[in-house]
């Protein structure tokens, strides 16, 4: 003879108890420019691997520029990635992947 277990036979979870906290990725963003060739190659690299970011025209958002010549010594050198803080100009996918404590 089989018995089913009734629903007060199942675990409970008590809703007292914080659940664990789980580290979220660092925030990925890529600064770019319309035709710059090296951008398009990043954002394509990036979309091929599964690498989630946010993407910001520099032409479009002066702070966005202002942030990228911070990176690079006064240039607007793009690609220009941010990875939790941390600033890479004209970085390899590989880089990034790195920088996320990937291989």
């Amino acid at each position: 003879m089989t018995s089913t277990p009734t629903d007060s036979a199942l675990p409970t979870t008590d809703s007292s108890y914080p659940a664990p906290a789980v580290a979220a990725p660092p925030a990925i963003t890529v600064y770019w420019r319309p035709g710059c060739g090296f951008c398009s190659r990043l954002l394509r690299q990036l979309d091929q691997a599964g690498i989630s970011y946010e993407a910001i025209n520099i032409w479009d958002d002066p702070n966005a520029a202002a942030t990228v010549r911070s990176f690079a010594r006064g240039s607007e050198t793009v690609p220009t990635v941010v990875v939790g803080g941390t600033g890479f100009v004209n970085p390899s996918v590989g880089e990034i992947a790195m920088a996320l404590g990937g291989s």
